[in-house]
Protein backbone atom coordinates (compact mmCIF):
# COMPACT_ATOMS: atom_id res chain seq x y z
CA UNK A 1 0.00 0.00 0.00
CA UNK A 2 3.16 2.38 0.01
CA UNK A 3 2.29 3.07 -3.38
CA UNK A 4 -0.91 5.16 -2.21
CA UNK A 5 1.28 7.49 -0.05
CA UNK A 6 0.36 10.43 -2.26
CA UNK A 7 -3.25 10.04 -1.98
CA UNK A 8 -2.54 11.66 1.96
CA UNK A 9 -0.08 14.10 0.41
CA UNK A 10 -1.41 15.57 -3.01
CA UNK A 11 -4.44 16.71 -1.54
CA UNK A 12 -1.62 19.52 0.32
CA UNK A 13 -0.25 20.28 -3.10
CA UNK A 14 -3.52 21.30 -4.44
CA UNK A 15 -4.82 24.25 -2.08
CA UNK A 16 -1.94 26.64 -3.29
CA UNK A 17 -3.01 25.28 -6.96
CA UNK A 18 -6.56 26.46 -5.81
CA UNK A 19 -5.97 29.36 -4.01
CA UNK A 20 -3.76 31.08 -7.31
CA UNK A 21 -7.13 30.07 -9.69
CA UNK A 22 -9.08 31.83 -6.88
CA UNK A 23 -6.67 35.37 -7.34
CA UNK A 24 -6.33 34.97 -11.16
CA UNK A 25 -10.52 34.74 -11.34
CA UNK A 26 -10.97 37.46 -9.15
CA UNK A 27 -8.69 39.82 -10.97
CA UNK A 28 -9.66 39.32 -14.68
CA UNK A 29 -13.15 39.25 -13.89
CA UNK A 30 -13.15 42.25 -12.47
CA UNK A 31 -11.40 44.05 -15.65
CA UNK A 32 -14.07 42.90 -17.71
CA UNK A 33 -15.79 46.52 -18.73
CA UNK A 34 -18.78 47.33 -17.42
CA UNK A 35 -20.92 47.78 -14.49
CA UNK A 36 -22.53 44.94 -12.91
CA UNK A 37 -24.72 48.20 -11.04
CA UNK A 38 -25.83 49.77 -14.07
CA UNK A 39 -26.40 46.01 -16.39
CA UNK A 40 -29.28 45.61 -13.33
CA UNK A 41 -30.48 49.35 -13.30
CA UNK A 42 -30.73 49.92 -16.72
CA UNK A 43 -28.60 53.33 -18.26
CA UNK A 44 -31.09 55.55 -16.73
CA UNK A 45 -30.41 54.85 -13.65
CA UNK A 46 -29.94 57.50 -11.28
CA UNK A 47 -26.22 57.74 -9.58
CA UNK A 48 -27.94 57.10 -6.15
CA UNK A 49 -29.50 54.21 -7.31
CA UNK A 50 -26.32 52.94 -8.53
CA UNK A 51 -24.14 53.42 -5.48
CA UNK A 52 -27.01 51.72 -3.39
CA UNK A 53 -26.74 48.66 -5.17
CA UNK A 54 -22.96 48.83 -5.01
CA UNK A 55 -23.12 49.26 -1.54
CA UNK A 56 -25.73 46.35 -1.33
CA UNK A 57 -23.25 43.60 -3.06
CA UNK A 58 -20.13 45.34 -1.60
CA UNK A 59 -18.75 46.68 -5.20
CA UNK A 60 -18.17 50.06 -3.38
CA UNK A 61 -14.82 48.21 -1.32
CA UNK A 62 -11.15 47.91 -2.36
CA UNK A 63 -10.41 44.77 -4.25
CA UNK A 64 -8.36 43.31 -1.80
CA UNK A 65 -11.55 43.80 0.55
CA UNK A 66 -13.83 42.40 -1.62
CA UNK A 67 -11.35 39.42 -1.96
CA UNK A 68 -11.20 39.13 1.59
CA UNK A 69 -14.92 38.76 1.77
CA UNK A 70 -14.64 36.17 -0.97
CA UNK A 71 -12.10 34.04 0.97
CA UNK A 72 -14.38 34.01 4.02
CA UNK A 73 -17.64 33.05 2.19
CA UNK A 74 -15.35 30.25 0.80
CA UNK A 75 -14.39 29.22 4.39
CA UNK A 76 -17.85 29.24 5.68
CA UNK A 77 -19.18 27.37 2.47
CA UNK A 78 -20.39 29.38 0.78
CA UNK A 79 -19.89 31.45 -2.55
CA UNK A 80 -21.93 34.92 -2.09
CA UNK A 81 -25.15 36.12 -3.66
CA UNK A 82 -25.88 36.31 -7.21
CA UNK A 83 -26.87 40.06 -8.25
CA UNK A 84 -28.60 39.03 -11.58
CA UNK A 85 -30.34 35.67 -10.17
CA UNK A 86 -31.08 37.11 -6.51
CA UNK A 87 -30.27 33.99 -4.69
CA UNK A 88 -26.73 32.07 -3.23
CA UNK A 89 -24.56 31.39 -5.81
CA UNK A 90 -23.83 27.62 -4.28
CA UNK A 91 -27.66 27.02 -4.68
CA UNK A 92 -27.77 28.19 -8.27
CA UNK A 93 -25.08 26.15 -9.25
CA UNK A 94 -26.33 23.71 -7.35
CA UNK A 95 -29.18 23.55 -10.08
CA UNK A 96 -27.20 23.53 -12.83
CA UNK A 97 -24.61 20.49 -11.96
CA UNK A 98 -26.63 17.59 -13.29
CA UNK A 99 -26.51 18.82 -17.21
CA UNK A 100 -23.28 19.42 -17.34
CA UNK A 101 -22.42 16.47 -15.42
CA UNK A 102 -24.09 14.30 -17.36
CA UNK A 103 -22.77 15.44 -20.32
CA UNK A 104 -19.01 15.05 -19.28
CA UNK A 105 -19.95 11.58 -18.26
CA UNK A 106 -21.76 10.75 -21.45
CA UNK A 107 -18.82 12.55 -23.66
CA UNK A 108 -16.27 10.59 -21.83
CA UNK A 109 -17.99 7.33 -22.06
CA UNK A 110 -18.85 7.27 -25.93
CA UNK A 111 -15.45 9.08 -26.61
CA UNK A 112 -13.72 5.42 -25.17
CA UNK A 113 -15.93 3.26 -26.84
CA UNK A 114 -15.07 5.23 -30.25
CA UNK A 115 -11.12 5.62 -29.40
CA UNK A 116 -10.40 1.88 -28.04
CA UNK A 117 -11.68 0.03 -30.98
CA UNK A 118 -10.55 2.68 -33.66
CA UNK A 119 -6.83 2.40 -31.60
CA UNK A 120 -7.54 -1.54 -32.10
CA UNK A 121 -7.66 -1.45 -35.48
CA UNK A 122 -5.21 0.43 -36.29
CA UNK A 123 -2.76 -0.72 -34.25
CA UNK A 124 -2.94 -4.26 -35.26
CA UNK A 125 -2.96 -3.40 -39.19
CA UNK A 126 0.33 -0.91 -38.58
CA UNK A 127 1.22 0.53 -41.55
CA UNK A 128 -1.72 -1.15 -43.70
CA UNK A 129 -4.88 0.41 -45.05
CA UNK A 130 -6.91 0.46 -41.86
CA UNK A 131 -4.67 1.99 -40.01
CA UNK A 132 -3.99 4.94 -42.50
CA UNK A 133 -8.17 5.37 -42.74
CA UNK A 134 -7.58 5.79 -38.85
CA UNK A 135 -4.88 8.41 -38.92
CA UNK A 136 -6.41 10.36 -41.71
CA UNK A 137 -9.90 10.53 -39.71
CA UNK A 138 -8.00 11.34 -36.41
CA UNK A 139 -6.16 14.17 -38.03
CA UNK A 140 -9.05 15.62 -39.67
CA UNK A 141 -11.78 15.57 -36.54
CA UNK A 142 -8.81 17.30 -34.45
CA UNK A 143 -9.64 20.37 -36.75
CA UNK A 144 -12.86 20.44 -36.27
CA UNK A 145 -14.21 23.18 -33.97
CA UNK A 146 -16.89 21.17 -31.57
CA UNK A 147 -19.29 24.46 -32.23
CA UNK A 148 -18.77 23.77 -36.11
CA UNK A 149 -19.51 19.86 -35.16
CA UNK A 150 -22.29 20.57 -33.12
CA UNK A 151 -23.81 22.75 -35.50
CA UNK A 152 -23.39 19.96 -38.76
CA UNK A 153 -24.85 17.56 -36.51
CA UNK A 154 -27.83 19.59 -35.82
CA UNK A 155 -28.31 20.26 -39.24
CA UNK A 156 -27.99 16.65 -40.05
CA UNK A 157 -30.10 14.71 -36.87
CA UNK A 158 -32.61 17.25 -36.07
CA UNK A 159 -33.38 19.55 -38.87
CA UNK A 160 -32.93 16.87 -42.12
CA UNK A 161 -33.39 13.38 -40.42
CA UNK A 162 -35.77 15.11 -37.83
CA UNK A 163 -34.90 12.44 -34.95
CA UNK A 164 -32.99 13.96 -32.68
CA UNK A 165 -34.09 17.13 -30.67
CA UNK A 166 -32.39 20.49 -31.47
CA UNK A 167 -32.10 21.91 -27.96
CA UNK A 168 -32.75 22.01 -24.67
CA UNK A 169 -32.76 19.02 -21.78
CA UNK A 170 -36.38 17.76 -21.36
CA UNK A 171 -38.36 16.79 -17.97
CA UNK A 172 -38.60 13.10 -17.90
CA UNK A 173 -34.79 10.31 -18.22
CA UNK A 174 -35.89 9.76 -21.54
CA UNK A 175 -36.07 13.44 -22.81
CA UNK A 176 -32.94 13.97 -21.20
CA UNK A 177 -30.80 11.26 -22.62
CA UNK A 178 -32.16 12.05 -26.04
CA UNK A 179 -31.00 15.87 -26.09
CA UNK A 180 -28.12 14.61 -24.12
CA UNK A 181 -27.16 12.27 -27.78
CA UNK A 182 -25.78 15.09 -29.94
CA UNK A 183 -23.61 17.34 -27.17
CA UNK A 184 -22.14 14.36 -26.12
CA UNK A 185 -21.32 13.10 -29.56
CA UNK A 186 -19.98 16.44 -30.28
CA UNK A 187 -17.70 16.66 -27.60
CA UNK A 188 -16.66 12.66 -28.34
CA UNK A 189 -16.22 13.12 -31.85
CA UNK A 190 -13.24 16.44 -30.73
CA UNK A 191 -12.15 14.08 -27.69
CA UNK A 192 -11.80 10.29 -28.85
CA UNK A 193 -9.30 11.80 -31.91
CA UNK A 194 -6.88 12.56 -29.77
CA UNK A 195 -7.04 9.41 -27.78
CA UNK A 196 -6.79 7.42 -30.52
CA UNK A 197 -3.74 8.54 -31.76
CA UNK A 198 -2.12 8.62 -28.34
CA UNK A 199 -3.64 4.81 -27.89
CA UNK A 200 -2.69 3.25 -30.75
CA UNK A 201 1.09 4.36 -30.73
CA UNK A 202 0.93 3.10 -27.07
CA UNK A 203 -0.50 -0.56 -28.40
CA UNK A 204 1.90 -0.07 -31.27
CA UNK A 205 4.58 0.21 -28.83
CA UNK A 206 3.48 -2.62 -26.45
CA UNK A 207 2.78 -5.12 -29.23
CA UNK A 208 6.34 -5.34 -30.17
CA UNK A 209 7.48 -5.40 -26.32
CA UNK A 210 9.01 -8.71 -24.47
CA UNK A 211 5.73 -9.07 -22.37
CA UNK A 212 3.69 -10.00 -26.03
CA UNK A 213 6.76 -11.59 -27.57
CA UNK A 214 6.85 -14.11 -24.46
CA UNK A 215 3.14 -14.42 -24.61
CA UNK A 216 3.43 -15.46 -28.34
CA UNK A 217 6.22 -17.95 -27.46
CA UNK A 218 4.24 -19.54 -25.18
CA UNK A 219 1.36 -20.67 -27.92
CA UNK A 220 -0.85 -17.88 -26.89
CA UNK A 221 -3.24 -17.01 -29.48
CA UNK A 222 -3.13 -13.23 -30.81
CA UNK A 223 -5.91 -11.86 -29.95
CA UNK A 224 -5.85 -13.60 -26.31
CA UNK A 225 -2.20 -11.45 -26.27
CA UNK A 226 -3.69 -8.41 -27.43
CA UNK A 227 -6.50 -7.96 -24.85
CA UNK A 228 -4.71 -9.60 -21.69
CA UNK A 229 -1.16 -8.00 -22.00
CA UNK A 230 -1.56 -5.43 -25.17
CA UNK A 231 -4.37 -3.52 -23.93
CA UNK A 232 -3.86 -2.99 -20.22
CA UNK A 233 0.13 -1.87 -20.83
CA UNK A 234 -1.40 0.96 -22.96
CA UNK A 235 -3.68 1.97 -20.85
CA UNK A 236 -1.80 3.88 -18.49
CA UNK A 237 -0.52 7.02 -20.80
CA UNK A 238 -3.93 7.24 -22.70
CA UNK A 239 -5.18 7.44 -18.44
CA UNK A 240 -2.85 10.96 -17.88
CA UNK A 241 -4.10 12.33 -21.23
CA UNK A 242 -7.62 11.62 -20.91
CA UNK A 243 -7.68 13.28 -17.17
CA UNK A 244 -6.03 16.39 -18.94
CA UNK A 245 -8.51 16.57 -21.98
CA UNK A 246 -11.38 16.15 -19.12
CA UNK A 247 -10.00 19.31 -17.72
CA UNK A 248 -10.34 20.43 -21.27
CA UNK A 249 -13.91 18.72 -21.56
CA UNK A 250 -15.11 20.54 -18.19
CA UNK A 251 -14.11 24.21 -19.92
CA UNK A 252 -15.29 23.14 -22.93
CA UNK A 253 -18.87 22.63 -21.75
CA UNK A 254 -19.31 26.44 -22.26
CA UNK A 255 -19.35 25.92 -26.00
CA UNK A 256 -21.17 23.09 -26.35
CA UNK A 257 -23.87 23.93 -23.91
CA UNK A 258 -24.09 27.45 -25.24
CA UNK A 259 -24.77 25.29 -29.01
CA UNK A 260 -27.12 23.46 -27.53
CA UNK A 261 -29.00 25.40 -25.14
CA UNK A 262 -28.10 23.00 -22.26
CA UNK A 263 -29.27 24.50 -19.17
CA UNK A 264 -25.87 23.71 -18.06
CA UNK A 265 -22.93 25.45 -15.71
CA UNK A 266 -21.03 26.26 -18.91
CA UNK A 267 -24.24 28.39 -20.23
CA UNK A 268 -24.59 30.32 -16.88
CA UNK A 269 -20.99 30.94 -16.86
CA UNK A 270 -21.71 33.05 -20.29
CA UNK A 271 -24.79 34.88 -18.93
CA UNK A 272 -22.88 35.46 -16.02
CA UNK A 273 -19.98 37.07 -17.76
CA UNK A 274 -22.43 39.05 -19.92
CA UNK A 275 -24.48 40.32 -17.03
CA UNK A 276 -20.81 41.03 -15.39
CA UNK A 277 -22.36 38.85 -12.33
CA UNK A 278 -18.75 38.53 -10.32
CA UNK A 279 -19.84 36.29 -7.82
CA UNK A 280 -21.24 33.50 -10.36
CA UNK A 281 -18.33 33.90 -12.83
CA UNK A 282 -15.87 33.19 -9.69
CA UNK A 283 -18.41 30.28 -8.29
CA UNK A 284 -18.40 28.16 -11.84
CA UNK A 285 -14.76 28.95 -12.19
CA UNK A 286 -13.64 27.62 -8.87
CA UNK A 287 -16.09 24.55 -9.29
CA UNK A 288 -14.40 24.16 -12.82
CA UNK A 289 -11.08 24.77 -11.02
CA UNK A 290 -12.18 21.76 -8.10
CA UNK A 291 -13.47 19.67 -10.32
CA UNK A 292 -10.20 19.69 -12.70
CA UNK A 293 -8.07 18.96 -9.68
CA UNK A 294 -10.18 16.05 -8.77
CA UNK A 295 -10.64 14.65 -11.61
CA UNK A 296 -6.24 14.63 -11.71
CA UNK A 297 -6.15 13.02 -8.67
CA UNK A 298 -8.66 10.15 -9.69
CA UNK A 299 -6.60 9.42 -12.54
CA UNK A 300 -3.40 9.43 -10.58
CA UNK A 301 -4.72 6.74 -8.23
CA UNK A 302 -6.10 4.65 -11.50
CA UNK A 303 -2.46 5.18 -12.88
CA UNK A 304 -0.94 3.61 -10.16
CA UNK A 305 -3.73 0.40 -9.59
CA UNK A 306 -3.47 0.02 -13.36
CA UNK A 307 0.72 -0.33 -13.45
CA UNK A 308 2.48 -1.29 -9.81
CA UNK A 309 5.31 0.04 -11.46
CA UNK A 310 4.27 3.89 -11.39
CA UNK A 311 5.41 5.30 -7.93
CA UNK A 312 3.95 9.10 -7.52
Amino acid sequence: MHRYRFVLTRPLQFLPVIFGISVITFILVRLIPGDPARNILGTRATPAALASIRAQYGLDQPMWLQYVYFLKNLANGEMGKSILYKIDVLKLIVTRIEPTLALVVSSVVLSVLIAVPMSAIAARNAGRAPDHAVRIVSTFGIGFPPFWLGLMLIILFSVELGVLPVSGYGATIGEKLSHLVLPSLTVALSLSTVLTRSLRAAMIEQLKSDVATAARARGMPEGIVFWRHVLPNSLVPTISLLAVNIGWLIGGTVVVETVFALPGMGQLLVRAIFSRDYMVVQGVAMVFACATVLINFIADIVTVTVDPRVRL
